[in-house]
């Protein structure tokens, strides 16, 4: 669909479909407490860099081979360690840093400077892994909140700020009912992935999870092969195994350090 309407509008009908859907689906029992919520601003600051995110990634699709874009996506949890030591005030170890370097090493083997890969679209990527990493460090903040709640609100501050921007957007003048039940389609996977690794997450801890959504690269590998024809060359392949493989040494190395700290905190760093 990216070759065929604009950024924009796929954006807003990613959300609006989003936001209908939870309406129609959780709206008539749970009302009101669908928006209610302890920490309003940092609900609302989390919709708009989720929105922001998707602008970036939706943008990078428009010129870079699925499984590349993904990948590129995928130095978020690089990036979160960093952010939650500025923000957090976490502990930043000799293992985080070097598994941060290793994920970089790995980005620039698939970006590679230089090529036709490394144009605007990489660094919109880029730019998508960096809020989305921002995005992840506002939803540790709203750890305890109801998860329906937590993917309600960027359906509406999606559907409020695309909406407040419509007249600037360039709509198409007509649409093919396939393109349209395609973009539904979209939405309402979006809103299942989403609530699904909700749930998820809040169901177990994170290091035990990570490894599973690795998988996305593979299937973005997958797909873009067999949809697109586009097959990753070596040293891209080898950049995002090199990313995969960082981020799950680091979920281990994260699992073993908090074993540690719970026998024994103060000694560990």
């Amino acid at each position: 669909m990216t070759q065929r309407y604009s950024v924009p509008v796929l954006v807003w009908a990613r959300y609006a479909v989003q936001f209908v859907a939870m309406l129609v689906w959780l709206g008539p029992a749970m009302r009101f407490a669908l928006v209610r919520t302890k920490r309003l601003r940092v609900q609302v600051f989390r919709g708009v860099l989720l929105l922001a995110s998707s602008l970036f990634f939706t943008n990078a699709l428009r010129s870079l081979p699925l499984a590349e874009a993904t990948a590129i996506v995928y130095s978020t949890p690089m990036i979160v360690v960093l952010l939650g030591r500025l923000v957090l005030g976490e502990l930043l170890t000799q293992a985080r840093i070097a598994f941060v370097v290793i994920g970089v090493a790995g980005m620039l083997l698939i970006v590679q400077p230089g090529t036709d890969v490394f144009h605007g679209a990489a660094f919109f990527g880029l730019g998508a892994a960096i809020v989305y990493a921002c995005y992840q460090i506002m939803t540790r903040q709203l750890a305890g909140e109801d998860p329906r709640v937590l993917l309600f609100y960027p359906a509406l501050i999606g559907t409020i700020a695309m909406t407040a921007l419509a007249p600037g957007i360039q709509w198409p003048s007509s649409m093919p009912w396939t393109h349209v039940l395609m973009i539904i389609c979209g939405g309402l996977l979006g809103t299942i992935g989403h609530f699904m690794l909700i749930l998820a997450f809040r169901l177990a801890p994170a290091s035990a999870l990570t490894p599973f959504t690795y998988t996305q690269l593979v299937w973005a590998m997958l797909l873009g092969w067999l949809v697109y024809g586009d097959f990753p060359n070596g040293s891209r392949v080898a950049g995002m195994i090199v990313i995969a493989g960082s981020g799950l040494l680091m979920t281990l190395h994260e699992r073993r350090r908090a074993r540690l700290v719970a026998i024994d905190p103060i000694t560990v760093q």
